[in-house]
């Protein structure tokens, strides 16, 4: 995965953009996922969007759920039963586990990619290594 996406963001120096592009792509290699996507980091709190035009929908402090988790210890978080997370926030009731993977640029925190199925333990370690290698990867374009 990490070719194909380093493809989509050649060139393209839009951060969201690149975002948006390498969800696209992350969506067509696992399918069975109901969510993958990319919240940046804004200095305070983690943010989807805008996309289109269109303001932030939504905005996660870094004190709640698995992705806030990811932001605040900048370490992956691999979690099996979401609901059972401390601080869960259930933007979707079907997710059931989910992979968190931080992404920091010269030292600097950028964002988290965030995969969510809802299939209980469906991430593996080997799921986890090629997440945190991609995103180590293309993290000068995520970054913008």
């Amino acid at each position: 995965m990490s070719d194909g996406a380093a493809a989509l963001v050649d060139g393209e120096s839009d951060a969201i953009a690149n975002m948006a592009n390498i969800s696209a792509l992350i969506w067509q290699v696992m399918p069975d996922l109901n969510w993958a996507g990319f919240y940046r980091f804004d200095g305070r709190e983690l943010v989807l969007g805008p996309f289109q035009g269109k303001a932030a929908c939504i905005r996660i402090a870094l004190d709640k759920g698995v992705c806030g988790a990811a932001a605040r210890t900048r370490e992956s978080q691999r979690v099996e039963d979401v609901h059972a997370f401390p601080g869960h926030i259930a933007c979707d009731a079907a997710s059931r586990s989910e992979l968190v993977v931080p992404i920091v640029h010269d030292g600097r925190l950028i964002g988290v990619l965030d995969l969510d199925s809802p299939v209980p333990a469906r991430f593996t370690p080997a799921d986890q290594a090629g997440a945190e290698a991609m995103t180590a990867r293309l993290a000068p374009a995520l970054a913008g």
